[in-house]
C-alpha cells in the first residue's frame, strides 16, 4: 500500500488522491510513466513526482523514519506490508492509568517470532535495546497510552518509528469497544487462565506480586503477552481490509458517511468474513 500512497506528499489530500487513482495511477511508478491526471496543476504534479522518487528511494534504503515524519498518523498502517519484517507489537501494564502519576509495570514485545517480556525491577532498563532495530511499532491505543507512557518513562529511548494503532485503524472499519471484546468478535481466543482479565486486573495483579505473590507475575506477564501477540492478527486485518476500501471503493471519510448515508456496519466486514482472514 505504501507505493500506492500520495497523501504522505505535501497538497495532496484524500480527495486528490482518489483522483490520482481514479485517473488510473495506482502507484509511484505509474505517477512518472502516465500523463498528469486531470484538474492537477503542473506545480503540483512537478511536486508529486519529486516527492514520489525521493519516498521510492528512502523505501529501498528502508529509511523508516521518513514516512514516520511524512505520512499522517491515521495513514501510517499504509505501511504495514513493506515494513512487517521490521514491526514490533507492544503493550505496556502499569500502577494506573495516569501518565504523570503512575508507572510503567510490564512491557510485551513480540517480533512475529519471538516473545519478550520486560519487568520493573529486572530487565525494565533493556527495552530500549529490543527495540532499537525496529522500524515500525504496532499497538492498541498505543498513541494515547502505550507510548505516552514509555516517552515519560524513557525519555531518551528512540520511538521515532512508524506507528500502526489499530485501535484507530479498525475504528474507520466499524469496530467498537476494547481490545477484548474486539478479539472476541473475530474469533480470537484468549487462554482459559487469562480469560476475563482486563486493565484493572493487571493493575491488581502487579500490586499481589510486589505483596510477595510469585505466580499473580507469571499470570501478569502472560496476559500482557497475550495482549501483544494478539496485536498481529488485528493488524494484518486492519491492513487488508483498509487497503480494499481504499483501492476499491474509494477513501472513505467521516464527511462522506454522512452526505452518502451509509453507516458504520454496512462497510463493516461480516463476522464470518473476519474469522476467515485472521484464521
Amino acid at each position: 500500500m505504501i507505493r500506492e500512497t500520495f497523501v504522505h506528499i505535501a497538497g495532496v489530500g484524500y480527495r486528490i488522491e482518489e483522483r490520482i487513482w481514479r485517473s488510473g495511477i495506482r502507484t509511484w511508478d505509474d505517477f512518472s510513466a502516465a500523463p498528469r491526471p486531470p484538474r492537477i496543476g503542473q506545480r503540483l504534479a512537478r511536486r508529486i513526482e519529486d516527492e514520489v522518487e525521493r519516498s521510492a528511494e528512502a523505501l529501498r534504503s528502508g529509511r523508516h523514519r521518513y514516512f514516520a515524519r511524512k505520512l499522517p498518523s491515521r495513514e501510517q498502517w499504509r505501511a504495514f506490508d513493506a515494513f512487517r519484517r521490521h514491526v514490533v507489537y507492544l503493550d505496556i501494564e502499569t500502577t494506573g492509568f495516569s501518565i504523570g502519576r503512575h508507572a510503567v509495570t510490564v512491557v510485551g514485545v513480540y517480533d512475529g517470532r519471538r516473545k519478550r517480556s520486560f519487568v520493573q525491577g529486572d530487565n525494565l532498563e533493556d527495552l530500549p535495546g529490543a527495540l532499537r532495530q525496529a522500524k515500525m511499532l504496532v499497538t492498541f491505543n498505543g498513541s494515547r497510552f502505550d507510548v505516552p507512557f514509555l516517552r515519560k518513562a524513557f525519555p531518551r529511548m528512540g520511538l521515532d518509528l512508524i506507528h500502526m494503532d489499530v485501535l484507530h485503524s479498525l475504528r474507520r472499519l466499524g469496530f467498537v469497544g476494547g481490545l477484548k471484546s474486539i478479539e472476541a468478535e473475530m474469533g480470537i481466543s484468549r487462554s482459559d487462565e487469562t480469560s476475563g482479565l482486563r486493565g484493572s486486573d493487571a493493575i491488581a495483579l502487579w500490586h499481589a506480586y510486589q505483596a510477595g505473590d510469585d505466580d499473580a507475575l507469571d499470570l501478569l506477564l502472560t496476559y500482557n503477552l497475550e495482549d501483544a501477540v494478539n496485536l498481529e492478527p488485528l493488524a494484518e486485518f486492519a491492513y487488508e481490509a483498509l487497503r480494499s476500501l481504499c483501492l476499491d471503493r474509494g477513501y472513505v471519510t467521516a464527511d462522506r458517511y454522512e452526505s452518502d448515508g451509509h453507516s458504520v456496519v454496512r462497510l463493516r466486514p461480516s463476522r464470518h468474513e473476519n474469522r476467515a482472514q485472521v484464521s
